[in-house]
């Protein structure tokens, strides 16, 4: 049965918060007003949309951050709900503040439609180098710059499928259901849309390619805009082609070495044979579960905020540059013999091999495979 309940009007700059921050808000009011249950207890918090995923991503602003600090203390596990009787109050006290009618379909509080997000691309091909820029957006107007440098020749309608295709698989890796993309190419608009035929090889192979990865959003559509209303993705392919060293620090830049219509090789990946550093970890990340012992679940709570999930490959946040992959001892112990004495090793010592293997994207606790040790090894 109910026996409290939290209410708190927004004033001055609380009005001007998302939507998101306003559901975060007011889980860290909750906690300060009901401080005593918060530290006795683990808490469930029932809610249908991505707390969670909010408070651990790496690139928030710094309210979030300071909410994520507040709330790591307790130990919050959070759920997804169905529309239920007893969350009708809080719709109402929440909605009628802001003056938003209330919605009492059942099935739209349980299963909410998706987001628009929309992609802007261009590409960009000459003598000098080729390159695209991708801009996306998401519902509350948050940006996602890119700029891709391609390291192999492409024509002008290879550059704009290959920025198209790029944009696509980000928005898929960010969860994005449906995607209204922006292009100023009449060629690629019209061939997607089925107006303009694809005599060529290659378009038709990127056309296919395009087809098939509109096939994994629930929502896919793309239009032609004049170039004027194209300009950031315009600038950013022309800079990503021809003074990619120049790019600002905030801008991810991305060098693409093969055609997307090109087949892949795939390598088996080395897998541990028991469980290793991660294994905790990536339950956490997963499921939710927290190991035994008090101390031990203290330190999972602990790292997670500085690690994520991306389907079932865990990597670790970096604060100044990209994510790093985490991997086994197994596997690091590849990578080292690979980088100090393969074919092309560099014979270096532990503290250039360490270097150089961060520069790769890989990352692994130092107790658990010190690259010093295994030089000496070597």
């Amino acid at each position: 049965m109910p026996i409290y309940f939290v209410s708190k009007a927004l004033s001055g700059s609380e009005l001007k918060y998302l939507p998101l921050e306003k559901l975060v808000y007011a889980l860290v009011v909750t906690s300060r007003r009901l401080r005593r249950y918060f530290q006795a207890h683990p808490i469930t918090v029932l809610t249908d949309q991505p707390i969670r995923q909010l408070l651990y991503k790496l690139k928030i602003s710094g309210r979030l951050t300071k909410c994520a600090i507040e709330l790591g203390e307790h130990e919050i596990a959070y759920c997804a709900r169905s529309a239920i009787i007893g969350q009708v109050m809080a719709d109402y006290l929440a909605e009628t503040a802001a003056d938003i009618p209330v919605i009492c379909d059942p099935e739209q509080l349980s299963a909410p439609s998706p987001e628009l997000w929309e992609l802007y691309t261009d590409g960009a091909a000459s003598s000098e180098g080729a390159g695209a820029g991708l801009i996306l957006t998401g519902p509350h107007r948050e940006e996602h710059t890119y700029a891709l440098r391609f390291n192999f020749k492409v024509t002008n309608n290879e550059a704009e499928y290959e920025a198209l295709l790029a944009g696509m698989r980000i928005a898929r890796e960010l969860g994005v259901k449906k995607l209204q993309d922006y292009v100023d190419s009449q060629l690629v608009a019209n061939q997607i849309n089925d107006t303009f035929y694809a005599n060529d090889k290659s378009m038709q192979s990127y056309l296919a390619l395009v087809h098939s990865l509109a096939d994994t959003f629930i929502d896919f559509r793309i239009s032609q805009i004049p170039r004027s209303q194209n300009k950031q993705a315009d600038v950013l392919s022309k800079l990503a082609a021809l003074t990619f060293n120049h790019l600002e620090k905030k801008i991810l830049v991305e060098q693409i070495f093969k055609k997307s219509i090109e087949p892949e090789i795939t390598i088996a990946s080395i897998e541990e044979e028991e469980a290793t550093w991660m294994t905790d970890i990536i339950e956490f990340l997963r499921t939710g579960p927290l190991p035994e012992g008090e101390k031990g679940a203290m330190k999972i709570r602990v790292k997670v905020p500085n690690y994520e999930l991306r389907g079932e490959i865990l990597y670790r946040k970096s604060y100044l540059g990209a994510s790093l992959r985490c991997v086994g001892p197994k596997e690091a112990a590849m990578i080292i013999d690979k980088i100090h004495k393969g074919s092309c090793g560099l014979q270096s010592g532990s503290r250039i091999v360490t270097e150089r293997i961060t520069r790769l994207g890989y990352y692994w606790p130092r107790m658990y495979s010190d690259p010093a040790e295994r030089i000496r090894v070597f």
